[in-house]
């Protein structure tokens, strides 16, 4: 498992009972997770301190339930890079800090390139990996069907000082932007993408990811270059091991390279364990 402990801004302070008491700069936040099944906190004296609490609904969503203030927003930094925070309506604050080990591995592959680097980040949510690669010098396209995401992105790249950079924000459906690049013989040579288990597009389209996924990775695949950098899939979807994700790309991606798949995972402090948070599979030169 590949865990992301290099944060400071970001912890988890405990962790039972399907909740995770975390630290976001100074802001403590409980909110479900699913693998979180064990009952004994480690520390419960910790958990009073919350300022705020995610209760789920029976029915469905759920809401947030403040003990102390909150800010609006706030600013949350890794190393370099620097994220605007919001508690949002469905448990979730606009960054995912496991994707730090993502990020870090696409920072030292573009700058490593030690050539001009072109970036595609498909469903690219806040834009955390398009802030990484800005970061790293590589022009970004952030294509996202939803324009409030797509603004948060904006707002993230600002707030880590890279306005500057060629950054291309692109509000659309994934496979209907994809397809136009390829009709306009638009080439990059990395490609990100977060898919979600399940959504909609601009105009209704359905995207199921065990139905999908395969095809939009063989359609990505026509709009890499010739001497690509990497191709990167990231999910969360329940049920899908990280060596399918690699078979997908196995499969389609033709050109020489490494395949390697894993998962991500985020340290407990003052513990051994670790929150298990998702799976990749990636290509590289």
């Amino acid at each position: 498992m590949d865990v992301a402990n290099n944060w400071k801004d970001y912890e988890i302070l405990d962790m039972a009972n399907g909740e995770k008491l975390e630290r976001w700069g100074n802001v403590y936040l409980i909110r479900p997770d699913p693998q979180i099944i064990w009952k004994n906190k480690s520390f419960p004296n910790k958990w009073k301190d919350a300022n705020a609490k995610y209760n789920r609904s029976s029915t469905g969503g759920g809401s947030w339930q403040y003990n102390k203030k909150v800010p609006e927003n706030w600013k949350i930094k890794y190393k370099d890079l620097t994220f605007n925070i919001k508690p949002m309506g469905f448990k979730h604050t606009g960054l995912f800090p496991e994707q730090a080990v993502n990020w870090d591995w696409m920072i030292s592959k573009i700058k490593n390139a030690k050539r001009d680097i072109k970036v595609l980040n498909l469903f690219a949510y806040t834009g955390g990996a398009t802030v990484a690669c800005s970061y790293a010098g590589a022009s970004v396209c952030h294509v996202d069907s939803s324009k409030g995401m797509t603004t948060w992105a904006k707002e993230n790249i600002a707030s880590s000082g890279l306005s500057n950079r060629p950054v291309r924000f692109i509000v659309d459906d994934v496979v209907k932007f994809v397809n136009r690049e390829i009709r306009r013989e638009n080439k990059y040579d990395a490609i990100i993408m977060d898919p979600p288990s399940y959504g909609r597009g601009t105009n209704g389209e359905i995207w199921k990811f065990e139905e999908n996924i395969e095809e939009l990775v063989e359609l990505c695949s026509k709009v890499l270059t010739d001497e690509p950098l990497f191709f990167l899939i990231n999910s969360y979807t329940t049920g899908i091991s990280s060596m399918v994700l690699e078979n997908i790309l196995r499969l389609n991606i033709k050109k020489k390279g490494k395949i390697s798949h894993g998962e991500l995972g985020l340290p407990m402090t003052n513990s051994k364990l670790i929150l298990p948070c998702g799976i990749y599979g990636r290509w590289e030169n």
